[in-house]
């Protein structure tokens, strides 16, 4: 089955980094990190076992939409690249499809500090505009989770959203939230 990312060239590479479509055998370099609380606090799921993680890891649609980041051929984060539909009315609604995508990451707390999300994440959304051909990437985050606000910014996205107690957290507490997104033709205002 052909997915959005077999548009692009593999593996993708920076000075530093490579990124690469995720595979099973990534599970349990991705698990080492996404299973801390530092991490997985501000992620949407939060399994308690490895053998929970894998459900959703190893799932087709979740495989599709996954990319992980190495450094020196060890994994050290990973990006979700989900491309989608924009709203647009009935009669244009063909010309929406598939434009978008909705970017997200998530990166071991080890290699925090280095700026390797950072240039992760700016190779990401160069895929986005340069091989996938997309007009607009977008990314969310809870209003409290610092590091991801601060990298949104850093990469020249731009807050389009704030919401007041709109997320539930698995904390029981509702939470603030921010949505950000760059366009195709602003990027290349900053590239």
């Amino acid at each position: 089955m052909s997915t959005p990312l077999d548009e692009a060239a593999w593996p993708a590479r920076t000075d530093r980094l490579t990124l690469r479509p995720a595979t099973p055998d990534d599970l349990e370099a991705t698990w080492a990190f996404r299973r801390l609380e530092v991490v997985n606090r501000w992620l949407t799921r939060a399994p308690a076992t490895i053998e929970e993680y894998r459900t959703r890891f190893e799932d087709p649609d979740s495989l599709a939409i996954t990319l992980v980041v190495e450094l020196d051929g060890q994994v050290i984060g990973d990006l979700m690249l989900k491309v989608e539909d924009a709203w647009a009315q009935a009669e244009v609604a063909e010309q929406a499809r598939a434009v978008q995508a909705e970017l997200g990451w998530v990166l071991h707390p080890d290699y925090a500090g280095h700026g390797y999300a950072t240039e992760a994440v700016r190779e990401l959304v160069r895929l986005c505009f340069e091989d996938l051909r997309l007009r607009r990437v977008t990314a969310n985050c809870f209003a409290d989770n610092d590091a991801s606000r601060r990298m949104m910014e850093r990469i020249g996205m731009r807050r389009e959203l704030y919401t007041l107690r709109e997320s539930l957290h698995r904390s029981g507490e509702w939470l603030d939230g921010m949505g950000y997104a760059l366009l195709a033709d602003e990027w290349r205002g900053i590239a």
